[in-house]
């Protein structure tokens, strides 16, 4: 039998930005099915690794033997690769939001890889019926017909990560989406991110915060300087001494309800 291929697949990837390597020979896997948080300090190149998946950045090809592979492949079409993966990061975001595009338009252009429906773009019944479905499914049917300009930054968050899921990817890849969000939108991101997971599509978050790791993510890797420095279940990653040592602080960490909390 055929192994099935990794959904994504490191292999000695560097990623060299203003003279110096961002990423060093980052050597990782995760399987498709799996949720993982790929946890650690600013500065650990979490987000260049975010920008290798979208096809924004490159592996430096000086490194020999270096691959970078999604669903088994090295080389994708981008048109290609978007419906099998949802990417929200701040960036999409901070894009989105600068419009004043209802909820619902926001959604529905996902099918098209763009912000908001063009002239060109042809909606179909059937379109409008998986946007609606998935508008259900994260509880957002009153932020359907408001602006997106106009929303909270977690409601707009909620928006972007509906439009992500249109096509039913196999996972959603959630770039720091925590950041800048109160006690109340966090609890609702949260909720969000475990309701995705019930529907079966994987979760990846990209985080260096704690109480973002939803109960169901069930593995932890942790960047430190563009390189894995630890990766494993996520009860014996979210020690004291694992957390203490990947940030250079002391830090205690207590489990609570399925979520860890560090001080």
């Amino acid at each position: 039998m055929n192994q099935q291929p990794a959904l994504i697949e490191y292999r000695d990837v560097s990623v060299r930005r203003s003279g110096r390597h961002v990423l060093d020979r980052l050597n990782f896997s995760i399987g498709v099915g799996e949720n993982v948080a790929i946890l650690g300090p600013n500065g650990c190149g979490k987000s260049t690794l975010i920008k290798t998946i979208t096809r924004e950045l490159y592996p430096d090809p000086d490194i020999p033997d270096s691959s970078l592979k999604i669903f088994g492949k090295s080389i994708w079409n981008i048109f290609e690769l978007r419906p099998l993966l949802g990417i929200v990061s701040y960036d999409l975001v901070d894009t989105c939001t600068r419009n004043d595009y209802p909820g619902m338009e926001i959604v529905l252009s996902g099918f098209h890889s763009s912000i908001g429906i063009w002239p060109n773009h042809v909606v179909t019944p059937e379109m409008e019926a998986r946007a609606a479905e998935v508008i259900r499914l994260l509880e957002i049917e009153h932020l359907a017909d408001r602006p997106i300009n106009e929303l909270s930054s977690g409601e707009a968050r909620r928006v972007v990560i509906a439009r992500a899921l249109v096509h039913r990817p196999k996972a959603l890849i959630l770039d720091e989406p925590a950041n800048s969000l109160d006690l109340h939108a966090l609890h609702e991101l949260r909720e969000t991110m475990r309701r995705i997971v019930s529907q079966d599509t994987s979760v990846i978050l990209v985080t260096h915060h704690l109480p973002d790791i939803i109960p169901e993510i069930s593995r932890v890797v942790m960047l430190r300087a563009g390189r894995v420095f630890a990766d494993g279940p996520k009860p014996a990653m979210l020690t004291s001494d694992k957390l203490s040592a990947l940030f250079g602080t002391e830090v205690e960490v207590e489990e609570r309800r399925g979520y860890y909390h560090a001080w």
